[in-house]
C-alpha cells in the first residue's frame, strides 16, 4: 500500500489535472493514507516481528520481495509524516506548487520511490526505487526553470546518474558472483565468497550509497543543488533523500557485508564528513547554504554510529536519523518562511526579524537548538547516545572530532540566529520584503506541527531509543529477517 497508493494517486492526479483543487485533495488523501498505513505497519512489526510478502506469488529469492522490519517501519513512518507536512506547506506557499500543474503527481511518484526504497528486499528493486525517487527529484529540483536552478540541477542529475551506473554495475557483479540479488539470500552467500571479492563489493556499495547520502568526499554536488530549489522541495530533499542513502548503507553493511569493511575506514569517512560539512557551513552567508552544509555534517554522525557495529552504535545512528529527518525538514521549512517574510536568504540582506516576525523566530529556534544538541531537545538524546556508544568502543579520536563539530555547529546556527533575527537592518543591503511579517497559515501550520514533533521526540526519547535498540539487534543478528524472507509464502 505505501507504494501502490502514491502511484495510483499520481495517475489520478494527472487525470484530474484541470482542477488544481482536485489534485491537492488526491495528494493529501493519499499521503494521510500512507501515514496511517505506516503507523499500522510499525505496530505490527514491533509486536510480531518481520513481515514479508512476495509480489506476484513468485517466491524468494526469485520474485520481488517486500519486507518490513523495525528499521524500515520507523523510517517509513517518519518519511510519510514529513512528506505530508511538506505537501501542505507547498500548497500554502506562493511558488512551486501553485505555478506547476505537475507538482502533485511528481511529488506522489517521489513518495512511492521513498516507500519502495524502505520496503524492498532485493538490490535490483532498491535500484528501481531509488531511480523512481531520483527521476521525480530531477523534475522538482528544476521547477521554475531559472538559470541557477537548471545549472545546479544538471550537476545533481549528472552525479546521480554516475552513482546509478555504479549501483547497476555493483548489482551485476553481485549477481555474477552469487547468482542472486535478494538481500536475505545474499546474507548467506556473500560470506562464502573470497575475501577480496567481498571487500570489493562492499567498497563499491559504500561509494554508491556514499554519493547518494553525501558522504565525504562525494558530497560536492549537494550544497549547490539543494539551495536552488523551491523551499518545500529543498525541505523534503534535505529531510529524506540523503537519509535513503544512509538507510541503504546501513542495510547492506549489516545484512550483506557485516564486518567486511574495517571500523577505522567508516570512522575516517564519518569524521571527514562531519568536519567538511560544518566548516563549509561556517564559511557561508546564505541560510539555505548553511543548512545544506549542515546536512553533510549530520551524515557523518550517522555513519559514525554505523561504524561502531555495536547494538548501541547502530541504535544511536537510527535515533539520529529519525531526529534528522524531522529537524532538517523543519529547518528548511522555517528557512522558506524567512525567505517569504524577508525577501532573501542572504544574511547580509536580512535582520531584525525577531521583532517583525517573532513566530518564525520561535519556529527556527526550537529545531536549531535540537540540531546543536541542547538538552532536553531530541538532538541531545541522539548525540548523547552516539557519544556513549563511541566511548564504550574506546574510539576517543572520533569522539573528540564529533564533540568539536557539535560546538562548531552551534557557531554556524548562531550565525543564522543573530544575522536573521537580531542584527540591525542595513538599508543599503536590505531586499524589499515580500510581506509585512504575515505568513500564509498553510505554511505556518505544518511547520508548527513539525516543531511540536521535535519537542515530542525529546519527551519520548526513552521509548524511541528502546525501539531503535530492538531494531539494531535485528540488524546485527538478521537470522529472523533471513528465515522469514526466504520462507514467506513459500510452500
Amino acid at each position: 500500500l505505501p507504494i501502490l497508493l502514491p502511484l495510483g494517486g499520481a495517475a489520478l492526479s494527472i487525470l484530474v489535472g484541470r482542477s488544481r483543487t482536485a489534485q491537492r485533495v488526491v495528494a493529501l488523501i493519499v499521503l494521510v493514507a500512507v501515514s496511517a498505513t505506516a503507523v499500522a505497519l510499525l505496530v505490527i512489526v514491533d509486536r510480531d516481528g518481520v513481515v514479508a510478502t512476495q509480489a506476484g506469488d513468485w517466491y524468494a529469492p526469485v520474485g520481488i520481495t517486500l519486507v518490513a522490519d523495525r528499521l524500515s517501519a520507523i523510517m517509513l513512518l517518519t518519511a510519510a509524516c514529513a512528506l505530508l507536512a511538506v505537501d501542505v506547506y507547498a500548497i500554502g506557499q506562493p511558488g512551486a506548487e501553485r505555478n506547476h500543474v505537475g507538482f502533485q503527481s511528481v511529488y506522489l511518484v517521489l513518495t512511492a520511490g521513498v516507500s519502495a526504497a524502505f520496503l524492498t528486499g532485493d538490490l535490483f528493486n532498491l535500484f528501481v526505487a531509488i531511480e523512481m525517487m531520483l527521476t521525480a527529484s530531477y523534475v522538482l529540483i528544476t521547477l521554475g526553470g531559472h538559470l541557477d536552478q537548471v545549472r545546479s540541477g544538471m550537476t545533481y542529475i549528472v552525479i546521480s546518474l554516475i552513482a546509478s551506473v555504479l549501483f547497476l554495475a555493483g548489482i551485476a557483479f553481485t549477481y555474477a558472483a552469487t547468482g542472486t540479488v535478494n538481500m536475505a539470500d545474499l546474507a548467506g552467500l556473500v560470506a562464502d565468497l573470497p575475501s577480496g571479492v567481498r571487500s570489493a563489493l562492499a567498497g563499491l556499495f559504500l561509494i554508491v550509497f556514499g554519493i547518494k547520502a553525501g558522504l565525504f568526499p562525494l558530497f560536492f554536488w549537494l550544497p549547490d543543488s539543494y539551495p536552488a530549489a523551491p523551499a518545500p522541495v529543498t525541505a523534503i530533499f534535505a529531510g529524506l533523500l540523503t537519509k535513503v542513502g544512509v538507510y541503504a548503507l546501513i542495510r547492506t553493511q549489516t545484512l550483506i557485508f557485516p564486518g567486511v569493511l574495517p571500523t577505522w575506514l567508516l570512522l575516517a569517512f564519518a569524521g571527514a564528513t562531519m568536519l567538511a560539512g560544518v566548516l563549509g557551513a561556517i564559511a557561508q552567508d546564505d541560510v539555505k547554504r548553511i543548512l545544506s552544509f549542515l546536512i553533510i555534517s549530520s551524515i557523518g554522525f550517522m555513519v559514525m554510529g554505523l561504524g561502531m557495529f555495536t547494538v548501541a552504535g547502530v541504535a544511536a545512528a537510527i535515533v539520529y536519523m529519525v531526529h534528522q529527518i524531522v529537524i532538517k525538514t523543519t529547518l528548511f521549512l522555517a528557512g522558506g518562511m524567512i525567505e517569504h517574510a524577508g525577501g532573501s536568504n542572504r544574511l547580509s540582506r536580512l535582520g531584525d526579524m525577531a521583532r517583525r516576525a517573532p513566530l518564525i523566530a520561535v519556529m527556527f529556534f526550537v529545531p536549531a537548538m535540537s540540531l546543536v544538541g541542547i538538552p532536553p531537545m531530541s538532538g541531545f538524546t541522539a548525540k548523547f547516545a552516539l557519544f556513549d556508544s563511541v566511548a564504550a568502543s574506546h574510539e576517543w579520536w572520533i569522539l573528540g572530532v564529533s564533540i568539536g563539530v557539535s560546538l562548531l555547529t552551534l557557531f554556524a546556527v548562531a550565525k543564522i540566529w543573530i544575522g536573521v533575527f537580531w542584527a540591525p537592518v542595513d538599508p543599503a543591503e536590505q531586499t524589499e520584503a515580500r510581506s509585512d511579517g504575515r505568513t500564509p497559515p498553510l505554511m505556518v501550520a505544518p511547520t508548527g506541527l513539525l516543531v511540536m514533533a521535535t519537542l515530542m521526540l525529546g519527551v519520548a526519547a526513552g521509548p524511541l531509543y528502546d525501539y531503535c535498540t530492538r531494531a539494531a539487534r535485528d540488524l546485527l543478528d538478521p537470522s529472523a529477517y533471513v528465515s522469514l524472507v526466504l520462507e514467506a509464502d513459500n510452500p
